[in-house]
């Protein structure tokens, strides 16, 4: 018994560190991505796209990475390595001696799946410009970590069972990846303009192949708010008042059930991601704002999967 809660807290502690390392990379990512999609740049909006203009015309000449961005993706590198190392060394945790630990075991090679998707995808995408890539690339990450937090609270303490409370739970996890896959879709498709009002999102006429992850987007340099995107966009909106009603009941009913910070922290996010989506929309696609946003949906994501986890407790 001593044995196996030693390796417990080893997994619980790897799992945390494993998140932080997750969460840098994904938030890394998303720098360089947004980066690269123009958001700062000077010329603004005309320069939203002009690296995807660019390659569409045939332009093969590379522009000079900056420092900042060479330094990113080393960063980005070294901790995605470490978080795959960490996750070996978890699955072995769980299944190299007796008792083996089947719970945390699950998770732990539901992490290594992840892993080596988000690794072939990198190599084998490099260069795609189709939205599924950023989506996978998104998604894969986001997934990652909400995973680690979920096994770092979750392991050595016993399987929740909350009848229909646990399967909303699961829906709204569902629904909320969905909804971060249209949020890829939309910065992807390069439709961070496609809406700018906060009333409202006309997407009347656009579509609905539009939507298709692989189809390339096409820019104009004259619209570089490519309207083709905005049936993407208003998809999005809708989605995050349909997701966020559900999560508040779901906050509401954690709450009722004694998982008060679980619940305030839900809400909270909750009203950040809100506050920046505004925010995104005012002042179009400020960089801090827009990567906040992606940084926010991880941390919701994390959020509502650890409701389906009983409460942390050391033995």
């Amino acid at each position: 018994m001593i044995h196996t809660d030693r390796r417990v807290m080893l997994l619980r502690r790897m799992a945390f560190v494993c998140a932080a390392l997750v969460l840098a990379v994904t938030s890394l990512s998303a720098a360089i991505r947004l980066g690269k999609a123009g958001l700062g740049c000077e010329d603004w909006p005309q320069c939203y796209g002009q690296s995807l203009r660019e390659a569409q015309r045939g332009d093969t000449a590379a522009a000079q990475e900056s420092q900042a961005t060479a330094a990113a993706r080393l960063v980005h590198r070294v901790a995605a390595s470490a978080a795959l190392l960490i996750v070996l060394v978890m699955v072995m945790t769980c299944f190299g001696s007796r008792p083996l630990l089947w719970r945390e075991g699950r998770i732990a090679l539901a992490l290594l799946a992840c892993a080596v998707f988000l690794t072939v995808l990198g190599v084998w995408t490099s260069g795609a410009r189709v939205p599924a890539v950023t989506i996978g690339n998104v998604l894969g990450g986001l997934v990652m970590f909400a995973l680690c937090w979920r096994l770092a609270r979750s392991a050595g303490t016993e399987p929740l069972r909350g009848g229909a409370f646990v399967a909303w739970t699961w829906v709204a996890v569902a629904l909320l990846v969905v909804q971060i896959a249209l949020g890829a879709l939309v910065s992807s498709s390069f439709a961070g303009l496609s809406c700018p009002q906060l009333g409202g999102c006309d997407a009347s006429g656009v579509p609905w192949h539009t939507l298709s992850p692989w189809r390339e987007p096409v820019l104009d340099a004259a619209q570089p708010g490519n309207p083709a995107g905005a049936l993407a966009h208003g998809l999005h909106r809708t989605g995050a008042l349909l997701v966020g009603t559900l999560l508040l009941l779901l906050a509401a009913a954690a709450w009722r059930r004694g998982r008060r910070a679980d619940a305030a922290l839900m809400v909270a996010l909750l009203a950040a991601q809100a506050a920046l989506g505004a925010v995104m929309v005012v002042w179009q696609l400020p960089f801090l704002a827009a990567l906040l946003h992606n940084l926010i949906a991880a941390l919701l994501l994390a959020a509502v999967l650890c409701l389906t986890a009983g409460r942390l407790s050391l033995r």
